[in-house]
């Protein structure tokens, strides 16, 4: 197994020795590529403060046409958890079989690749803006793993191993990950909500939430206006408690589905964290509309007690 030691990075996990296994990558949404040479370098677990927090991928300009990245990845060995930094060169090497998503499906590198000095990418796998970038092409690509596990070897990790292509790559001329990396990386270990221990403690399914909450009784000086503010109150309460019961429902069927087929802890693990995604989102959206609805029932400027908005 190759161990890269980049003294810049000794903050987020290099050289030091985990005892408990990262957890699965998320699923999160690419943003858009911000223009011509700028590559997609993954998101992964870093370790930092007894915890692990989670790094977000970032589109990078590429320090030399013709360099493609290299994710870094977690791998077993000597009793404990090792960061394998990641590195970029002329070819992609291993990478632990980490499925990152967004072309780094485990082995190699489908996102792209390098015309003439100018980087094409593919849409099938990227989010381009292809009224502005013309460099693209659109090849699907098979995927023959969904998981998300976050290392290699050890109890539950991938078993792939290194090719001698690969290995090559590694010994090529590379450079380590270049100051836009870095500072993402800082950033995020800086960011407690980054830190897998808060994701931890936010609800993982809709039964864990607090009831849904009413605002404030309306006080418009109007009571029949009140009134009617209350109903629309009660109506969004009752469709917000009807929306969490069908998730629930949703998800209580995967749950099921998962322990009939006797799925892996790597599956289980991906579908919980899927489900907490699920959870937080409603959770979100739902608070944003119970706050919109309290700001248009609050009486206008001027003393008027009219029905307004």
């Amino acid at each position: 197994m190759l161990f890269l030691a980049i003294p810049s990075f000794a903050q987020i996990g290099i050289g030091i020795s985990i005892g408990i296994a990262p957890p699965p990558l998320g699923v999160y949404e690419q943003p858009m590529c911000p223009g011509d040479g700028y590559l997609w370098t993954p998101g992964y677990w870093a370790w930092a403060n007894n915890d692990y927090y989670m790094v977000p991928g970032a589109w990078v300009m590429a320090p030399e046409a013709g360099f493609l990245w290299t994710p870094g990845y977690w791998g077993w060995g000597n009793n404990g958890y090792f960061f394998n930094e990641g590195y970029w060169g002329e070819s992609v090497g291993f990478y632990g079989g980490i499925n990152y998503g967004y072309g780094y499906f485990g082995n190699g590198y489908e996102g792209g690749r390098w015309n003439n000095g100018h980087f094409y990418y593919n849409t099938s796998v990227n989010r381009v803006n292809v009224n502005i970038e013309h460099n693209v092409y659109n090849t699907r690509i098979d995927e023959h793993s969904e998981s998300r596990v976050s290392y290699n070897g050890g109890q539950g990790g991938t078993t792939a191993r290194a090719t001698s292509e690969q290995e090559a790559a590694a010994h090529s001329r590379h450079i380590g990950p270049v100051e836009a990396q870095t500072r993402v990386a800082m950033t995020a270990r800086d960011n407690p909500r980054q830190r897998f221990s808060a994701h931890q403690a936010s609800p993982v399914h809709p039964r864990e939430l607090a009831p849904v909450a009413h605002p404030a009784a309306p006080n418009t000086g109007n009571s029949r206006l009140d009134s009617k503010y209350q109903k629309q109150q009660d109506r969004l309460a009752a469709q917000q408690s009807q929306e969490r019961l069908k998730l629930q429902a949703s998800q209580d069927k995967e749950h099921r589905q998962l322990a009939k087929q006797n799925a892996p802890a790597a599956r289980t693990q991906q579908v919980e964290q899927r489900h907490q995604q699920q959870t937080q989102q409603m959770q979100q959206h739902q608070t944003e509309q119970m706050g919109q609805m309290q700001e248009r029932q609050q009486p206008s400027g001027g003393g008027s007690h009219g029905e307004h908005r």
